[in-house]
């Protein structure tokens, strides 16, 4: 057993589980006053990413140099998003099998506007054919099967933010989010029964409540790319110890910014979360949080501290259907905890107990935590300046 080869799939190629001994040399050297945890036991491919240039800026391909990134195929055609995040989200399909619908107003209501594209039942990919804000004076309730498309326009919107009821096969791509007022007052609040769900590239900052709040049994989540910024409780999963029902819920975040924003990325409660080449600085608080029987594994992240020191988190709570109180479990692989910060871990047994994410998906794209990494995460996450690509689709005909 001790010679045994574990194999599964990761930056899209296999790759045997053993020791990197041959990282690649683009990346800078990690100071070794740095502390960090053992580098990851396989090794990662050296790839140059093919980024259409036609659909992504000059500037973010010079800063993909040398990494080995996802979603460089996903902006050569408009539906290319489709079914193609990483991680728990994955199956995600928004409205690929329907029409376009063009959102013509910046009006919070009536025809040609956002919210009346996202409440339409039927399968409809939304793209913007005007920019500015749009100022919403309730939540804006989304319906299945819809991909809210911002590539090509710059979107804003303020006021209130998205609701994900009940609702599955979601993708919202390329928004920015600012300025929520009212109580429980999200960006994007996922709830009840919500699944297979894909956020991608927005920036999302200064609401009320949360900018992610996920809850209520939605699962098959993904978040990535995303640029967190100027807010206190980031992102939540799971809102309660007494939802027990919670425990099927599962999420993945990957190669997120959050930029000094104070707590919660993410907290929490009762879910599994997979967390890789996220770049975390300066929090108020905590950076992770692990409450009520929560899994989360911590892969190739980039831990940077400002005054508060200690990165991970672990709160105890008693679930509804349990006599004791419990706290969550946290696996770190590959981390790069810098500037003094302290991981916080507890024991490595304690450890054991977190689930491994090659049980729930066959691949991910993942580097080493560097210097190169950490630059391309704080210039090409949030909302882009990219065309929005053509629709080379047979059910292209427009919605109105």
């Amino acid at each position: 057993m001790g010679n045994q080869q574990v194999r599964y799939c990761i930056g899209r190629h296999k790759k045997k589980h053993q020791p990197n001994t041959n990282t690649a040399t683009n990346n800078p050297p990690i100071p070794q006053t740095e502390t960090q945890t053992p580098p990851p036991p396989y090794k990662y491919p050296y790839q140059q990413p093919s980024v259409p240039t036609s659909t992504t800026s000059t500037a973010t391909n010079n800063l993909a140099m040398g990494l080995c990134l996802p979603y460089t195929h996903v902006d050569s055609a408009l539906r290319a998003l489709a079914a193609q995040a990483e991680g728990f989200g994955r199956l995600a399909i928004g409205g690929l099998h329907g029409p376009l619908y063009h959102v013509t107003t910046l009006a919070d209501d009536g025809p040609g506007s956002l919210r009346d594209g996202c409440r339409r039942k039927e399968a409809l990919w939304i793209v913007f054919e005007v920019s500015g804000i749009i100022e919403l004076k309730s939540y804006l309730n989304v319906s299945s099967y819809k991909t809210i498309d911002g590539r090509g326009q710059r979107i804003k919107l303020v006021g209130k933010g998205l609701r994900l009821k009940e609702c599955e096969h979601v993708i919202i791509c390329n928004l920015e989010f600012e300025g929520g007022r009212g109580p429980d007052v999200d960006a994007i609040q996922i709830k009840p029964n919500s699944k297979h769900i894909w956020i991608d590239r927005c920036s999302l900052s200064d609401f009320d409540d949360g900018l992610i709040d996920i809850t209520r049994e939605s699962t098959d989540i993904t978040i990535s790319r995303c640029h967190f910024s100027k807010h206190n409780k980031t992102i939540l999963i799971g809102g309660d110890p007494s939802h027990t029902g919670d425990r099927c819920m599962r999420a993945t975040i990957h190669h997120c910014f959050f930029d000094g924003t104070r707590q919660r990325h993410p907290r929490v409660r009762f879910a599994k979360v997979h967390l890789y080449n996220n770049y975390t600085r300066n929090w108020g608080i905590y950076a992770i949080c692990a409450s009520v029987e929560s899994e989360i594994y911590s892969q190739c992240n980039i831990y940077e501290a400002g005054e508060k020191k200690v990165a991970f988190k672990y709160l105890s709570e008693k679930a509804a259907d349990r006599a004791e109180a419990n706290t969550g479990c946290i696996k770190s692989e590959g981390d790069l905890f810098v500037c003094g910060t302290q991981a916080g871990l507890l024991t490595q047994s304690h450890e054991s107990n977190t689930f491994h994410p090659s049980e729930y998906y066959p691949s991910w794209t993942v580097e080493p935590p560097s210097d190169a990494l950490k630059h391309y995460i704080q210039h090409c996450t949030g909302w882009q300046h990219i065309h929005r690509p053509p629709d080379q689709s047979a059910v292209a005909q427009p919605c109105s």
